[in-house]
C-alpha cells in the first residue's frame, strides 16, 4: 500500500549551470542548438514542467548568461564558490529553493548540457514518484543512470552535506533500495567537448 506521507505534492527544480566548461574551452551554456542556447532550452523546459519554483545556479561567466534567462519566471543565483565544484551549487540551489518555497516535498536537479531534456521528462519523474512513493527517482539511460533526478525531502539533509566536485550520485547509489527510474535514453547525450557538440549537430 502506498504511503500518502511520501507522495510528492510540491516539487521545485534546480538547474545546475555554474560550471567552467573546462573541457569545452568555451561556455557550453551558450552553445546554440535548434535555435536556442543549451541554457535557454533547459530553463524553458523547467518553466514548462509541473514545478512550483525554478532556481538557476550560475557560476563562472555568470554575466554572459543572464540575458538567456527570463528572470520573471525563475530565481537566478550566482554561486561565488563555483570553483569547489558541483556540490556547492547543489547546496546553494536547495537552500534557495527552500527559502522561496519552504513547504516543498521534493527537488529535481537537472543540468544544462543535455540537449534532449524536456518538460515531459521532468514531469515523468514526478509522476513516477507519485505512483511508487520511492523517495529518489532518477533517469536510466540504458547502460547508466544520471540526471535529471528527483529527491524527496527525506534526503534534503544529505544533499545539504555534499562537498567537493561531486553531485548526488553517491546518495543514489547508497540508497538504491529507495530508487525508482524512468527511461531517458537520450539523457546519455551531454555536451562536454567540441567533439560532443559536433556529433550532436550531425545527428
Amino acid at each position: 500500500m502506498l504511503s500518502a506521507d511520501y507522495i510528492v505534492n510540491s516539487c521545485g527544480i534546480v538547474i545546475l549551470a555554474g560550471g567552467a566548461s573546462t573541457r569545452m574551452g568555451r561556455p557550453k551554456q551558450l552553445l546554440q542548438y535548434n535555435g536556442k542556447t543549451l541554457l535557454n532550452h533547459a530553463v524553458n523546459e523547467a518553466i514548462n514542467a509541473k514545478a512550483d519554483a525554478v532556481v538557476v545556479i550560475l557560476g563562472k561567466n555568470a554575466d554572459l548568461f543572464e540575458g538567456e534567462i527570463d528572470k520573471e519566471e525563475v530565481r537566478v543565483v550566482i554561486n561565488e564558490n563555483w570553483k569547489e565544484g558541483m556540490a556547492s551549487s547543489v547546496r546553494l540551489g536547495l537552500d534557495t529553493l527552500l527559502k522561496i518555497k519552504p513547504y516543498i516535498d521534493a527537488v529535481i536537479f537537472m543540468v544544462c548540457d543535455q540537449p534532449h531534456i524536456s518538460s515531459s521528462v521532468l514531469n515523468e519523474l514526478i509522476t513516477k514518484q507519485q505512483k511508487t512513493t520511492k523517495q529518489i527517482v532518477t533517469c536510466n539511460y540504458g547502460e547508466s543512470i544520471g540526471p535529471p533526478a528527483l529527491f524527496h525531502k527525506k534526503y534534503f539533509r544529505d544533499l545539504a552535506r555534499l562537498n567537493g566536485d561531486v553531485g548526488a550520485r553517491n546518495i543514489i547509489e547508497q540508497n538504491i533500495h529507495d530508487v525508482a527510474m524512468i527511461l531517458f535514453p537520450e539523457g546519455k547525450i551531454d555536451i562536454d567537448t567540441e567533439d560532443d557538440f559536433e556529433a550532436l549537430k550531425k545527428s
